[in-house]
Parts: C-alpha cells; structure tokens; sequence
C-alpha cells in the first residue's frame, strides 16, 4: 500500500488523494504540516531531499514526488491517461502550465491571504494580474467544453481543479470566469472531494 505524506492545505497534495480514490488504489495519508516545518526534519528530507509536499512512498519503498509525476505513475494504464497520443500530450500540456503559470500565481495568491494573513488588496498587482490571466486562459480553453483534454476527465482536469476551486480563498471570484465555475462543479461532482471550498 502506498503512503502519502501530504498537508491538506496543499492543493498539490490533494490531487494525488483523489487520484488515488478515483483509481481506488488503497493508500494510507500521513499529515505533515508545512506550517510547522515538518518537510525539513531529517528523516523527511532524507525520503526528498527538496523538501516538499506531496511525497509517496511507494508499495515497495521507494520514494517519489513532484504532484504531476506522481499523478502519471498512479494513473498509468487508466482512463485518466488519454490513449490518444495527441491528447495525452495535450493533456501533459496542461500539467506542465499549472505548474509554470497557474499554480505559481492562483496557489501563491491564496496562501498569502489564507494563511500569511495578507487581505487581498495587499497581494502584489502582478500576482494578482498574473492569477486573473491563469483563469482567463482556462475560462476560454473551456468556452463549450465540458473537460480540459479529449471530451473526458483527464489529470489535466484533476490538476487543475485543485487550486482554481479554491481560487476564492485569495478573493477571486470564480462567478467573472462562467466557463471556469460550471467546470469546477462538474469535476467536484465527478472526484471524491470532501474539502470544502
């Protein structure tokens, strides 16, 4: 059985647990609060000397993290991977921007007002424009789409369900993004998402 090492404030952390309940591939959660420096005791940091959450020890011991390849690994042979070669780089496409572009600025922007106590007037106007660009870019790729990539539920929409669905903690409001906000409820319809927004 594998074990995850994960904070439930991380939106990171919580798309490889609905991954693994979507796939119903046991595994067992370990909290490790990133507020309380819990990623940088030796024994942590000697499973991923980076020092991040989410981290997996897999069923045979061996450490992986990085939410996206861990998402790929758990997800290999399942329908959360396109078989189509096109889609499925699409689909990798999408993980890559939601790390470079969309989880730098949406994620960043709510743990600044969420957790460092920050009001939203205070977030640098550049976090705040490049936040509002991240779900522009997603409200128009889903102008008449149900799903990111290949008419169907990929990683592409796990991954990027996490942050944007919480993207109101940083007083964005997901009612400017139509597209976005009907999205959002349809992927929450389709994981087994407990957390409320």
């Amino acid at each position: 059985m594998i074990k995850i090492f994960g904070d439930p404030i991380s939106g990171n952390c919580l798309k490889v647990k609905w991954t693994c309940e979507r796939l119903r591939i046991p595994f067992t959660w370990q909290d490790v609060d990133i507020m309380q420096g819990e990623t940088r005791t030796p024994s942590f940091l000697s499973m991923n000397p980076a020092g991040q959450v989410p981290t997996v020890l897999l069923d045979d011991g061996r450490p992986l993290a990085q939410s996206s390849a861990i998402l790929l690994h758990l997800s290999q042979g399942s329908d959360l991977i396109p078989p189509d070669s096109y889609d499925r780089a699409k689909m990798l496409e999408w993980l890559f921007w939601e790390q470079y572009s969309h989880e730098p600025a949406v994620a960043v922007a709510r743990f600044q007002v969420k957790y460092l106590g920050k009001a939203p007037g205070e977030l640098d106007s550049k976090l705040v424009e490049r936040s509002h660009a991240a779900l522009k870019r997603l409200d128009d790729a889903l102008a008449g789409a149900d799903y990111l990539v290949a008419g169907r539920l990929t990683l592409a929409d796990i991954s990027l369900v996490a942050y944007t669905r919480m993207a109101g903690d940083a007083g964005f409001s997901l009612a400017d993004y139509p597209a976005v906000d009907a999205w959002v409820s349809r992927i929450e319809a389709e994981l087994p998402i407990r957390e409320p927004r």
